[in-house]
């Protein structure tokens, strides 16, 4: 349903812990959306709630597993591999952290089976493949300018023509995945209406089903 009022987290967080672990024993949040849109703000908002309420709960970052600029379909790969399958296995997941200074993957983080709640947040976190496992998906937007304005002022200037290139690939790439029709919640990533952004969102439409996974 449309919608531009606030959605509180609690909320999102009660109908997940109403739906079937899918993961293991774990439930799967995605947070995906173009870049600069909040996903990151997203995801420490809800990990906030998540652990306020007693939740063992772990963020993992897409920018983290990705081969830098041109490596986001493989870093989506490191983690239904070695995060995603390992973990609906009853086996702990395991990534090695991207390090954009020095271009290569560095030290190794470990991803527990005990998670009630595991968030992945970045490009391709609601790619297809996790369908199965995935017990929410969040896309969230705003619009082009601002979402350069942010990476400008966070990557600097001399990587606007790397934003730029990122922006077209990803607008493909959502394409083919047909990533935004496929969330149960499109969140508006530069809200003018009044909200508690550290509890609540502005959701511009709803779909929580009773199977999220099935949306």
């Amino acid at each position: 349903m449309e919608s531009t009022d606030p959605l509180t987290i609690d909320s999102l967080l009660d109908h997940v812990l109403a739906t079937p672990a899918r993961l293991g024993r774990t439930r799967l949040i995605s947070v995906d959306g173009p870049a600069g849109s909040g996903k990151s703000t997203l995801a420490g908002r809800i990990a906030a709630r998540a652990e306020a309420r007693d939740l063992h709960t772990l963020v993992i970052h897409m920018d983290d597993l990705y081969d830098g600029w041109d490596g986001a379909v493989r870093g989506f790969g490191l983690l239904r591999d070695h995060v995603l399958k390992r973990l609906a296995d009853g086996r702990e997941g395991r990534y090695r952290r991207y390090d954009w200074n020095l271009n290569a993957y560095a030290e190794l983080h470990v991803v527990p089976v005990t998670l009630d709640l595991l968030i992945v947040e970045g490009v391709t976190s609601a790619d297809r493949d996790a369908d199965p496992w995935q017990s929410l998906k969040l896309w969230i937007e705003t619009s082009n300018e601002v979402r350069l304005d942010r990476g400008i002022t966070r990557d600097g200037e001399a990587l606007r023509d790397r934003w730029l290139d990122w922006m077209r690939w990803e607008r493909d790439h959502f394409g083919a995945e047909n990533t935004r029709s496929r969330a149960n919640v499109i969140v508006d990533g530069s809200p003018a209406a009044p909200h508690d952004p550290e509890l609540e969102l502005i959701a511009k439409s709803v779909n929580l089903s009773h199977d999220s996974a099935a949306s």
